[in-house]
C-alpha cells in the first residue's frame, strides 16, 4: 500500500507524504524529500514522540550538501495508526515490530526512485531500532546517530533492575499503562515543559517552532510511554548491547548536557565499533540536530563529511 498522505509541511520544496502498510498490517506515514542530481538518500529515523516533517530543516541542510532525505512516522506515534484507545499513550506490542516499519520505510525510499547509495540519520529510539536494522542487514553505505537510545538513564544506572520491575508489571497485565514518573505520564512533555530547564534544546527560538508544530497540528502529540513501551525497551537495548557491532562506518554524537539516554551505554558500543568515532557536543541537550547553530552546525558537519566519503561524486 503505497497511497498519498497528508504532508505538514516543513523542509525542501518537492516533498510529499505517502501511507504504507507495514508487513503486520499496521498503517505508517513516511515524508520524501527528492533532490535533482543527488548524490545520495539520507533515511531518517526520528525518536520516540516524533513526527517526520521536525525534520524538515534537516533535511533542508541536506539538500544544500546535495542529498535526497526521507523521515517516517513510526508506529503509535506521528498521524501513523495509534496502538491504544487513548491514543497519545506511547506504546509498542513488541519493539521487534518497529523493524516492520523500518522495513517498508526503506523499500518505500527505493521504489520512490530515491537514488543511492543509502544512508541512516537516526535519533534517540530512532537509533535504537536503524541499530538493530544494521544488525539486520540494511543497506546502507554509512550511519550517523544522534543521542542513540542504546539504553535508558534510569535512576542509579540501574537499568537491569528496572527492566525486570518492568518486566513483571507488563506481564501482571499493566502493559498499557502509564510507566510512572520520571516518564509524563499523559502529559505531552514538549506541549507543556518551560523552556527552562528542559532536556531538548538550548535554543529558545527551535523550542518555540516545535511547540508551534504541536499547536498546528495537536493530533500529532504524543504522551508518556506505557509500562509494555518501557519494559520492551529495555529488553530490546539489553539485547542490543550484548552484540558485535555491525561492519558499517559510524559516527554517534553525544550532547554534553545528555539526560535521557544513557551515556555508558552509548560509550561502551562507540569503544567496540570498529570504524566508528564518538563526537562529543559540549553544551547539548538531547536533540543535537534541534540544536542552537554553532552545536548542530559542529554534528551536521561531521556527519556530511562521513557521508561524503562513501557518496557519489556532487554534480558540478
Amino acid at each position: 500500500m503505497t497511497e498519498a498522505a497528508p504532508y505538514l509541511g516543513d523542509g525542501p520544496q518537492g516533498g510529499f507524504a505517502l501511507w504504507l502498510r507495514a508487513a503486520d498490517g499496521v498503517r505508517i506515514r513516511a515524508v520524501f524529500w527528492p533532490q535533482a542530481g543527488a548524490r545520495g538518500t539520507v533515511l531518517m529515523l526520528p525518536g520516540r514522540t516524533e513526527h517526520a516533517e521536525k525534520y524538515g530543516p534537516t533535511a533542508e541542510r541536506l539538500a544544500a550538501a546535495g542529498y535526497a532525505a526521507a523521515a517516517v512516522d513510526w508506529r503509535g506515534q506521528g498521524l501513523a495508526d495509534r496502538l491504544l484507545p487513548d491514543r497519545r499513550k506511547g506504546h509498542v506490542g513488541r519493539f521487534a515490530d518497529y523493524q516492520h516499519d523500518l522495513t517498508a520505510y526503506a523499500a518505500a525510499a527505493r521504489a520512490q526512485g530515491l537514488p543511492g547509495p543509502f544512508f541512516l540519520l537516526a535519533h534517540s529510539m530512532g537509533g535504537c531500532i536503524g541499530l538493530r536494522g544494521l544488525m539486520r542487514g540494511l543497506d546502507v553505505a554509512a550511519a550517523a546517530f544522534s543521542a542513540p537510545m542504546w539504553g535508558l538513564d534510569m535512576p542509579g544506572g540501574r537499568a537491569r533492575l528496572f527492566g525486570t520491575l518492568f518486566g513483571l508489571a507488563a506481564g501482571a497485565g499493566l502493559r498499557a499503562a502509564y510507566s510512572p514518573p520520571p516518564a509524563s505520564g499523559p502529559v505531552c512533555y514538549l506541549e507543556t515543559a518551560p523552556f527552562a530547564g528542559n532536556s531538548l534544546t538550548t535554543d529558545p527560538a527551535v523550542w518555540d517552532w516545535m511547540q508551534g508544530q504541536l499547536r498546528r497540528t495537536p493530533e500529532i502529540a504524543l504522551a508518556g510511554p506505557t509500562i509494555g513501551w518501557v519494559a520492551e525497551a529495555l529488553a530490546e537495548t539489553r539485547a542490543l548491547a550484548a552484540l558485535p557491532s555491525p561492519a558499517v562506518p559510524c559516527l554517534t554524537g553525544l550532547g554534553g548536557n545528555e539526560r535521557i539516554v544513557s551515556r555508558a551505554a552509548i560509550e561502551s558500543r562507540m569503544a567496540r565499533w570498529p570504524g566508528g568515532s564518538l563526537l562529543a557536543v559540549p553544551g547539548a541537550e538531547h536533540e543535537l540536530l534541534m540544536e542552537a547553530a554553532p552545536m548542530r552546525d559542529a554534528f551536521l558537519a561531521a556527519v556530511l563529511a562521513l557521508f561524503a566519503r562513501h557518496s557519489a561524486p556532487r554534480p558540478a
